[in-house]
């Protein structure tokens, strides 16, 4: 028998009675130990950065990301869960650059490349502690207690080896591509990276009418670059 629902919950308690209660039984560890001999299931977090504080669209992320490893663990499966930390690329530098002001690859190589690393990497880890209490408090299951960084040499390692494996069966090729590039940065933007510079404008709006040559009509034409 279930006890009685309370017209009132008190949701925010009844929450951190749970995850109390998750992490005083090591649920999570108990849910892994149980079925060790199981079909494997793995999950490698695709992983944050860590040099911000997480948002509350990190939630909604991450949300989706527990919901499939769940549902496998309760299909039955073993499904370890490693949590990662995403250490390179130009989000962690730009906000170093912003904070030495410097602008340009040339006052980097002058303040030395092996000192600007090391100010990237202290930069990308100092909110992970905040990245944690919120995987925590949001009841997301995964071990952080062993995570990986893509900064450390096994990492990095294994990414070189995977790319040797994909050579070897012929599945690289050399070819050429319009991309989007940074002049300022010297170096090719993802698509993300561009998307961080979006903006709203207006444009005009213009119609234009051709006259055809033979009958006493025109095409109207609608168009937000009449100079084309």
């Amino acid at each position: 028998m279930f006890k009685p629902a309370k017209s009132k919950v008190d949701l925010v308690k009844l929450e951190n009675n749970i995850l109390e209660f998750w992490k005083n039984n090591k649920i999570f560890q108990k849910s892994l130990k149980n079925r060790e001999t199981s079909e494997r299931f793995i999950f490698y977090e695709g992983p944050p950065y860590a040099n911000a504080k997480p948002g509350v669209h990190h939630v909604f992320a991450r949300s989706f990301k527990d919901i499939f490893s769940r549902y496998k663990t309760m299909k039955g499966y073993y499904v370890p869960r490693k949590g990662g930390w995403d250490t390179h690329g130009l989000p962690v530098e730009l906000e170093i650059e912003k904070k030495l002001s410097i602008n340009s690859k040339k006052e980097i190589e002058r303040i030395g490349v092996k000192h600007f690393n090391e100010l990237c990497k202290k930069s990308v880890l100092r909110y992970i502690e905040d990245w944690v209490k919120l995987t925590e408090r949001i009841g997301f299951w995964l071990d952080m207690s062993d995570a990986y960084f893509t900064f450390t040499n096994d990492y990095i390692e294994t990414v070189w080896w995977i790319l040797k494996q994909i050579y070897d069966k012929d599945l690289l090729y050399e070819g050429y591509k319009v991309i989007t590039y940074c002049p300022r940065c010297g170096t090719p933007l993802s698509s993300h990276e561009v998307a961080q510079g979006y903006k709203e404008v207006e444009d005009p709006s213009v119609y234009v009418k051709f006259k055809l040559k033979d009958e006493d009509s025109n095409f109207l034409v609608w168009t937000t670059t009449p100079w084309t």
